[in-house]
């Protein structure tokens, strides 16, 4: 799936650093025939749709706007019951965790919204956020913030709330992902009839990565304009295992998604014409370049 890298473009495009939560006030569901899913959001209506059974539809009107998200936990025939959890990426259907989330280089203070929800039983629903950064040195995710909130009580009607931020380190992440769920809370056995409903998300008093740390073009991109194959010169040689790189077209556009970098030259035949952004990143820095593919 193609995004948008909001670290490097907003050395361009200033408005670009202001993005926030994908679909956040889920005004925006996509059509799959028999069943709407919040565009840029994973549910388990892809699972439950041979049953006829949706966990997760579109609620109207919005607080504000014309939709929010309305998840419930449902017994669905032959599955069981299955949780109403909806994911800012994509959902494991299987596991019910989240397997990827969306660009995003802030470090936002608290997020917001408003809600309503009520857990049967002994059930209880959860909102979490996670956000990570890629270790180019160890080959995994730096988890920068987790944020795990039970939901208690119930809340019956439309009401603000806040769930502050704290971080584990002082890195910028790269990524972040937001897990919905009316159900299963620390483990708590899935209840039919729990139910979470959500409008209007928004990161906080964010401090977004600015250009202060992104370095300076400091390598040599040739033959520039190039055809099907840009060469590049580094202070380190790439195959250290210290780079990574990704290109992006002017408008923000993740074309080619990141990826470890091994040798000095990088193959774009497949680019159509047009002018590129080229990002490398090293040590938590990210230095940029420009080409034109012809």
């Amino acid at each position: 799936m193609k995004t948008i890298y909001f670290l490097l473009v907003s050395t361009f495009i200033p408005l670009l650093t202001q993005a926030q939560i994908p679909n956040s006030g889920f005004e925006d569901w996509t059509s799959m025939i028999t069943y709407n899913n919040p565009s840029l959001w994973g549910t388990l209506n892809n699972v439950t749709a041979s049953a006829n059974t949706f966990t997760c539809v579109k609620g109207t009107p919005g607080n504000p706007g014309n939709s929010y998200i309305k998840l419930t936990s449902k017994s669905v025939a032959g599955m069981g019951t299955k949780p109403g959890i909806a994911v800012s990426g994509i959902l494991n259907t299987i596991s019910m965790e989240a397997v990827s989330g969306f660009p995003f280089t802030g470090r936002p203070e608290a997020m917001t919204g408003k809600w309503q929800y009520m857990a049967n039983g002994a059930d209880k629903g959860y909102i979490s956020i996670i956000l990570t950064h890629w270790n180019p040195t160890a080959h995994y995710r730096d988890t920068i913030c987790y944020k795990y909130l039970p939901l208690s009580g119930m809340v019956m009607s439309w009401a603000n709330f806040t769930i502050p931020v704290t971080y584990s380190t002082e890195n910028f992440p790269d990524s972040a992902i937001i897990v919905l769920s009316a159900s299963n809370a620390n483990g708590a056995v899935t209840a039919a009839g729990s139910y979470l409903y959500v409008d209007n998300l928004v990161f906080k008093n964010t401090v977004w990565l600015s250009a202060d740390n992104i370095a300076k073009q400091n390598f040599c991109i040739y033959p520039n304009p190039a055809h099907d194959l840009l060469n590049f010169e580094l202070p380190v040689p790439p195959g250290s295992g210290k780079y990574r790189y990704s290109i992006l077209n002017y408008s923000g556009l993740e074309i080619r998604p990141p990826a470890s970098l091994n040798q000095n030259n990088i193959n774009i035949d497949n680019l159509i014409p047009g002018c590129y952004i080229l990002m490398i990143e090293s040590d938590l820095k990210f230095n940029k370049g420009k080409f034109i593919k012809y």
